[in-house]
């Protein structure tokens, strides 16, 4: 029966419940699945975006706001950042390490990456961490993204990818099917949101595939960045003037 529902649910519905369910071991989870990996990850990327302090930038489906954060360091306190999730109890976590870091310059909200809440041409930079693959339709997340970031503002993506290397891409995917959900199940009693984890991550677009979605999408320049023989990588596109 359970089964039967969870077929009947959408892509949405189910990232939704996965993300409200497991919000409280996400951080510890993101350093297993990543093998510590994705806060390096997220600095090389930070010192390739060079954001200036007094920046305008939106991180969405920010999830525990990590990356947020990061941003927020950037920009300084003249600055400002937005983080946009829709899942509450994710935002929750976010919020109590914000209020703990006194991050003036931050705000959380409750939204749709689907449809963004803001004017064209807001933001200096919009980026997405790990949450590309979530969404029901990729195109219409990076189109909205091109839309309120400004003419010369750059669109940044950071997302699990597929590796291309003979042996180490079969091994990624023996790892993302059976032992991540396993770690799950060990860490977080979730072994079915895990499990949900390494299906999204096994369907999302290689990185020439993406790279060309950005380029789709209206987005100019397209630097692509594999990180750890490519289960990772960061695509940054700009806005042209």
């Amino acid at each position: 029966m359970e089964e039967g529902y969870k077929m009947k649910q959408s892509k949405e519905e189910r990232v939704h419940h996965v993300f409200e369910k497991i919000y409280k071991n996400y951080d510890q989870m993101n350093s297993v699945i990543s093998f510590q990996q994705h806060k390096a990850w997220r600095k090389d990327i930070m010192k390739r975006m060079n954001v200036p302090k007094g920046s305008k930038a939106l991180d969405i489906c920010c999830g525990t706001a990590d990356w947020t954060i990061a941003l927020a360091d950037a920009v300084g306190p003249s600055g400002e950042v937005v983080g946009l999730d829709f899942s509450k109890n994710m935002l929750k976590i976010g919020q109590e390490k914000i209020e703990s870091l006194n991050l003036n310059q931050v705000e959380l909200i409750h939204g749709n990456a689907m449809e963004l809440p803001f004017e064209d041409n807001t933001f200096d930079f919009v980026t997405i961490g790990f949450g590309l693959r979530n969404v029901p339709d990729y195109m219409q997340v990076l189109k909205e993204m091109r839309r309120v970031v400004k003419p010369g503002g750059k669109v940044v993506c950071l997302e699990t990818s597929q590796p291309t290397l003979i042996g180490f891409r079969q091994l990624y995917f023996l790892y993302f099917r059976y032992i991540m959900p396993v770690f799950g199940k060990l860490f977080a009693k979730s072994y079915n949101e895990y499990s949900w984890l390494q299906e999204s991550a096994k369907d999302f677009p290689g990185m020439n595939e993406l790279a060309r979605m950005f380029e789709d999408a209206g987005l100019k320049n397209v630097k692509v960045k594999p990180y750890t023989g490519g289960v990772a990588a960061m695509h940054m596109g700009v806005k042209e003037k």
